[in-house]
């Protein structure tokens, strides 16, 4: 216990960091997969090449490498940013493959008589799928949802390697501190605990508010 109590404003940092990781990039995740899910389904054929790419490309990439791309690459062409937001962007960016596809299974589940219908009416594509596909399609993929962004958290441990504030990276310093190693990654456990049971709490209740009734 006196791991925690002696260095909580540590741990504090490091936990803060490893939430702001989480929100920035999932909020980044959500955006940027609910455009490609769009591209995906979009009766333009070059659209759905750059979302088919992009779910390819990233899928495919181990999450370290991208990481490296981007916190090690970018700045060589010129674009000198925080590391953390070079953070957000590589986990936003390597999550919102997996959002996409998880949108598209949702948006496949809708059954084919209701596009055609709204297209009867007169209504575009977009109005089509953020009027009537969209919503019915979000009912049945919030559990799914919520999964991909739990490991968007855990996932955020990636970034501590590159000087980024977050909670895994405190062992470092207690390590060098004398601490117990086993204590120090114990209490580590418990505040990702917290992050993904807030996250699949928060998610539950969406399930039961809005979700597909079993």
């Amino acid at each position: 216990m006196d791991v925690l109590t002696h260095n909580f404003s540590l741990y504090g940092k490091g936990f803060l960091g490893t939430v702001e990781l989480t929100v920035y990039s999932s909020v980044l995740a959500l955006l940027l997969g609910f455009v490609m899910a769009s591209c995906r389904v979009a009766p333009v054929g070059s659209l759905r090449v750059l979302g088919t790419a992009w779910v390819t490309v990233l899928r495919n990439t181990p999450l370290t490498l991208l990481f490296f791309a981007v916190l090690l690459g970018l700045p060589r062409f010129g674009l000198v940013l925080p590391f953390k937001v070079f953070a957000v962007l590589a986990l936003g960016c390597y999550t919102s493959a997996f959002i996409c596809e998880v949108l598209r299974s949702g948006i496949n589940t809708v059954p084919k008589g209701q596009g055609e219908a709204a297209r009867s009416l007169g209504m575009t594509f977009g109005q089509t799928l953020n009027h009537i596909v969209l919503p019915q399609a979000f009912r049945s993929v919030i559990p799914p949802i919520g999964s991909t962004l739990i490991a968007l958290a855990k996932n955020s441990a990636i970034a501590g390697a590159f000087s980024v504030t977050e909670l895994l990276g405190t062992y470092k310093t207690l390590n060098e501190l004398g601490y117990s190693i086993i204590w120090s990654f114990v209490w580590i456990a418990v505040g990702y605990l917290i992050i993904t049971l807030s996250i699949s709490a928060l998610f539950n209740v969406m399930e039961k508010r809005w979700g597909v009734a079993r």
